[in-house]
C-alpha cells in the first residue's frame, strides 16, 4: 500500500516538475515565439442537455474574447467519430490547448494522448477521462450534486406523505464518469431509506448516451413492470426527468409522482413551476466555463496555475490537479435563483401558461 502511494507520488512530482519547466521555458520566450495561443474545445452533444449550446459554448466564447485569444468551439454531437475527427483537425490548425468534454473515456483518452503527443496541453471540462492524461479536470462536486438529488426526493416525498414509497432510478450514461459520481451521490442518501425498509428499491437502469427518447422507453417499461406502483423517480438530469414527466402524464400521474432532475435547463424550471418536477440541481456554468477559461488561457500560453485542489483518477491511478465548484438544489420557491444569477431569463422560463406561475413563485 506504501509502495504504491510513494509510487503515485513520484509520478506526480516528475509530471509537474516537467510541466513547470516547460512553462517556464515557454513564459521565458513568449514574447519572443512565434506560437499563437490558440484554444481549441470540444463539446460533447447538444441532445443529452440543452446546457451544452445554450449556456457553456456562450460562457466559454465570452471568456475567450475578453482575454483576446484565438479559440474554436466545435460540438461532436454525439459521435465518437467526429469527436476524434475534430481533435485531429485541432491539433493540425495549431491549437496549443485543448479542452474535452468527452463522451467516453475510451474515446478521450486517446484524443487526450494525441494532443500530448504533439505537445497540446489538455483540460477535461465536466467529466473526468478515466486513465486519460488531461492536466486539469474543471468540474462540480458531482458526488455533491447526487448527493442534492437524493435530498430532494426524500424531501419531496415526505411533503407527499408517502408511505413506504417505491423509488426507481434513471440513471445516466453507464460511459460518461459523472453518472457514476451522481449515483454514488444519491445512493448515499437513499441505500440507508431501503436498508432500514423505509422505501422500496424499484427499477435501477442507466440510460445509454443520455438519450431522453431511450429513457422514455425504459421508464414506460418500468411502470408496466411494476403495476404503475413507482412512488418517486430519481432521474439524473432534467432531459430524463422530463422523459418520465412525460409517461407520467399519459398515464395521469403527473404531480403525484415527485421527479428529480439536474442542470437548472428551462424546460426542468418549467416542470418544477408547473408541480411535475420535484427539484432540479444548479451547477453555475458560467463559474465552470470561467474556471476553465482561465486554466485554458494560462495554459495556451504556455503557463501553469495552481489550483489547490485534486481528484483521484482510479483507472489512471493519478492525483489530477481540479477545480470542483458546488451546486445548488432547485425547488418551487428558488427557481428565481436561477433567473437572478442569469443562466436563463425570465422570457424564456415565463411564457405562456407559465407566466401565472411565474407570478406566483415570486419571479417578477
Amino acid at each position: 500500500m506504501r509502495k504504491g502511494f510513494l509510487a503515485v507520488g513520484t509520478v506526480g512530482l516528475l509530471a509537474l516538475g516537467s510541466l513547470t519547466a516547460c512553462g517556464d521555458e515557454s513564459g521565458g520566450d513568449q514574447a519572443g515565439s512565434d506560437v499563437t495561443p490558440k484554444i481549441g474545445v470540444i463539446l460533447p452533444d447538444s441532445k443529452s442537455s440543452a446546457r451544452w449550446e445554450g449556456a457553456d459554448r456562450k460562457f466559454l466564447q465570452a471568456a475567450f474574447e475578453a482575454a483576446g485569444v484565438e479559440y474554436d468551439i466545435q460540438n461532436a454531437q454525439g459521435d465518437k467519430t467526429a469527436f476524434q475527427t475534430i481533435a485531429d483537425q485541432m491539433i493540425t490548425s495549431g491549437v496549443t490547448a485543448l479542452m474535452i468534454v468527452n463522451l467516453d473515456s475510451g474515446t478521450g483518452k486517446a484524443v487526450l494522448d494525441k494532443a500530448k503527443s504533439q505537445g497540446v496541453a489538455t483540460i477535461d471540462y465536466d467529466r473526468l477521462t478515466l486513465g486519460g492524461s488531461a492536466e486539469y479536470y474543471v468540474s462540480f462536486d458531482n458526488e455533491a450534486v447526487g448527493k442534492l438529488q437524493g435530498e430532494g426526493l426524500v424531501k419531496c416525498l415526505t411533503d407527499q406523505k408517502a408511505e413506504k414509497p417505491v423509488v426507481a432510478y434513471l440513471n445516466g450514461s453507464p460511459t460518461d464518469n459523472n453518472a457514476t459520481l451522481f449515483k454514488n451521490g444519491y445512493d448515499s442518501v437513499l441505500k440507508p431509506k431501503f436498508d432500514a425498509n423505509e422505501y422500496v428499491k424499484g427499477p435501477d437502469q442507466s440510460v445509454p448516451d443520455w438519450d431522453n427518447a431511450q429513457a422514455a422507453t425504459i421508464f414506460e417499461q418500468m411502470l408496466t413492470q411494476t403495476g404503475g406502483k413507482i412512488d418517486g423517480v430519481l432521474a439524473a438530469n432534467d432531459g430524463l426527468g422530463n422523459a418520465a414527466i412525460s409517461v407520467l402524464k399519459k398515464n395521469r400521474l403527473n404531480g403525484k409522482v415527485p421527479v428529480t432532475g439536474q442542470d437548472a435547463t428551462t424546460q426542468g424550471l418549467q416542470n418544477i413551476l408547473a408541480g411535475d418536477q420535484c427539484m432540479t440541481v444548479y451547477k453555475a456554468v458560467k463559474q465552470e466555463a470561467d474556471a476553465a477559461a482561465e486554466l485554458a488561457i494560462a495554459l495556451a500560453k504556455g503557463e501553469r496555475k495552481e489550483t489547490g485542489q485534486t481528484v483521484k483518477d482510479p483507472e489512471g491511478n493519478r492525483d489530477v490537479p481540479a477545480v470542483l465548484l458546488t451546486p445548488q438544489a432547485i425547488y418551487k420557491e428558488n427557481v428565481k435563483d436561477v433567473i437572478a444569477d442569469g443562466f436563463v431569463t425570465k422570457e424564456e422560463v415565463c411564457t405562456g401558461n407559465f407566466a401565472e406561475l411565474c407570478t406566483k413563485a415570486g419571479i417578477s
